[in-house]
């Protein structure tokens, strides 16, 4: 009994740890969009141009490289 809750925990991290890489990787994306918008480099749309999206857009990848540092580490450590 005791192994297969064993087994059942070590599923559990493994989600976690895709699942922080997969948010990570969605973060990265959208806020360097957002941070592209920002800056004016990605047109069409109220964002362009607006140093507010730039700033979210920042926070938004830095939150997604240490979800994706935490993740890769955690799965690294097995």
């Amino acid at each position: 009994m005791a192994a297969e809750w064993a087994a059942l925990d070590t599923k559990g991290d493994d989600m976690r740890v895709w699942g922080a890489i997969v948010i990570g990787i969605i973060c990265v994306l959208m806020g360097g969009l957002w941070f592209l918008q920002g800056i004016g480099v990605v047109g069409g749309s109220f964002m362009t141009g607006s140093k507010l999206w730039l700033f979210i857009g920042l926070v938004v990848v830095l939150a997604g490289i240490a979800l994706l540092r935490g993740g890769f580490r955690a799965r690294s450590r097995g």
